[in-house]
């Protein structure tokens, strides 16, 4: 990895932990510079991606075009010759898949919420004039007010003639597609949608799949037969619904427009389910302008073109954040130097040792090395810096402190990783003690190490792979031709408040239902 392809991520943002894996993609959790806002960056290797980079195109050209309360909002992208960076709404709450293994199944009422959602979302894209044609609980989130958001429209398609138009290509996951898609037959887009839209409700209703198998041909046949199982705590009025939407015929399947005011959907609620936008990209905030207007030291209406392009560059993203922050009640103000080319000159020269300060920190990060021209150019860095310091202002001396902190802290890193007797100090001793989460697991045991123990036993019997290192567990499965089928990380650990032992789980690749059925007999067999 070279420090070169981050720097300009690295102007905006400060980046933390990997939260997400995945294809030829990352996501990192990051914070913005100007607004103090979370968000996450999906970082993209240009050679890695090949044939699936037009993929990626088309996933940034529909997310530009489609702003919306139930849609992971795009705030920037960064093209360099090597990556591709994407600046999206942060959603602290994981996959709505997690949630759903970690429930088991919903209930009804918590089903008909997120899927009042889930309609919401789908009836706005397609009024767009996009069909999503990859609608499975993995590319939905949840956000911090417990809102899902849906992502991943890397297969959409917009029909030239509209949504009416026939489409050829089958796409998207094979549980989840539609059996017109399966034959092979040109299909509408908005109709196989629907069908995979039945498929989530059942799956959150049930914990479990309606067509399922180890054998995808087999999936196949279930589909293009439509039969699928009724458990007994299904309603009357769920089973109606899952009937409307899972038939065979797409000309007999319910429309998006019969589900808005659909019975199912609106019991407990007075009204039908509201499908338009609360942010549409042609309304403009006022606040927002004008606290970004005496930031940048610009007129309004300059402010306001500049927004109205929507290039998705810094300016619109400092836009979309200062926005959000709004609509969860709170202040609307810009908290540091401006980076951005609009700022004013004694700004954007504040920011030099500000900007190298990041670059600096990322390339101590990765710098692994044991030579001792390594320290000399770190502490080099120190003076050069020191120098660059002698001329501020007192406000900016204020900061020197904070300023040589943060070196000196990246230059004990460097020591740390050059020192043999230190490096053995990565090693846990003891488990994270981590917040309560959908994807961590409480476990009715007191002894981390004994639990770990169990973990790996239930492992070993299950012919699952694992590479162990301290408390954590990096599993995967593999067919009998050695492909991998399913990879996924187990950690235990200890719950924050509590002190209860858990574990914390994470799957990185491969089929979703498979892992939560390896998940469901690790849990079980600790839980005994």
């Amino acid at each position: 990895m070279s420090a070169d392809d981050y720097e300009e991520i690295l102007k905006y943002y400060e980046l933390h932990e990997t939260i997400g894996t995945g294809g030829f993609a990352k996501v990192k959790l990051a914070r913005h510079l100007l607004t103090a806002e979370k968000v996450a960056i999906k970082i993209m290797d240009k050679a890695a991606l090949g044939d699936d980079l037009p993929r990626v195109k088309i996933e940034i050209d529909a997310m530009k075009n489609l702003s919306h309360q139930h849609i992971c909002r795009l705030y920037q992208v960064i093209e360099t010759s090597k990556k591709i960076f994407m600046v999206l709404e942060y959603c602290p709450g994981g996959e709505l898949f997690d949630y759903i293994i970690s429930k088991d199944r919903l209930s009804e009422e918590e089903a008909r919420v997120f899927f009042r959602q889930i309609v919401s979302a789908i009836a706005y894209v397609h009024s767009q004039g996009y069909a999503h044609r990859d609608l499975k609980p993995e590319n939905l989130l949840i956000d911090k007010e417990h809102n899902l958001k849906l992502i991943d429209f890397g297969l959409c398609a917009k029909p030239k003639g509209g949504l009416d138009y026939h489409l050829n290509t089958c796409c998207g996951s094979p549980a989840y597609a539609a059996p017109e898609l399966i034959q092979g037959k040109a299909y509408i887009g908005s109709e196989a949608d629907i069908w995979s839209m039945g498929v989530l409700l059942y799956a959150l209703l049930c914990g479990f799949l309606p067509f399922d198998d180890d054998n995808v041909m087999v999936i196949y046949k279930k589909i293009m037969r439509g039969k699928y199982s009724i458990p007994k705590w299904l309603s009357p009025g769920s089973t109606l619904l899952l009937n409307q939407m899972l038939q065979v015929d797409p000309k007999k399947r319910i429309t998006v427009r019969d589900l808005l005011s659909h019975p199912w959907l609106v019991q407990g609620y007075s009204d039908a389910v509201q499908w338009q936008s609360k942010y549409p990209l042609g309304h403009i905030d006022e606040d927002c302008v004008t606290e970004l207007s005496v930031f940048h030291k610009q007129s309004r209406e300059s402010i306001l073109e500049l927004i109205s392009e929507w290039k998705y560059d810094q300016m619109s993203a400092t836009y979309f954040l200062l926005q959000s922050k709004k609509a969860r009640g709170k202040h609307v103000c810009l908290r540091v130097p401006c980076l951005t080319g609009h700022a004013s000159t004694t700004q954007s020269a504040g920011l030099k040792v500000s900007f190298q300060i990041q670059q600096d920190n990322m390339q101590i990060k990765m710098l692994v090395c044991s030579n001792k021209a390594l320290m000399c150019a770190v502490c080099q860095r120190l003076v050069e810096l020191d120098l660059n310091l002698a001329h501020m202002d007192s406000n900016q001396k204020k900061r020197k402190a904070k300023i040589f902190g943060s070196i000196e802290r990246g230059l004990d890193k460097v020591i740390t990783m050059l020192t043999p007797s230190k490096k053995r100090r990565f090693t846990r001793d003891c488990p994270r003690k981590l917040k309560a989460h959908c994807n961590v697991t409480t476990i009715q045991r007191l002894n981390p190490d004994e639990l770990l123990n169990e973990v790996i036993a239930v492992l070993s019997k299950k012919h699952v792979e694992y590479v162990q290192k301290g408390y954590t567990l990096k599993c995967q499965t593999q067919s009998n031709f050695g492909k991998v089928t399913v990879a996924f990380e187990l950690e235990v650990c200890r719950l924050s408040k509590s002190e209860e032992v858990g574990i914390r789980r994470q799957r990185l690749k491969g089929d979703t239902w498979l892992y939560k059925r390896l998940i469901e007999d690790v849990l079980s067999s600790c839980q005994v």
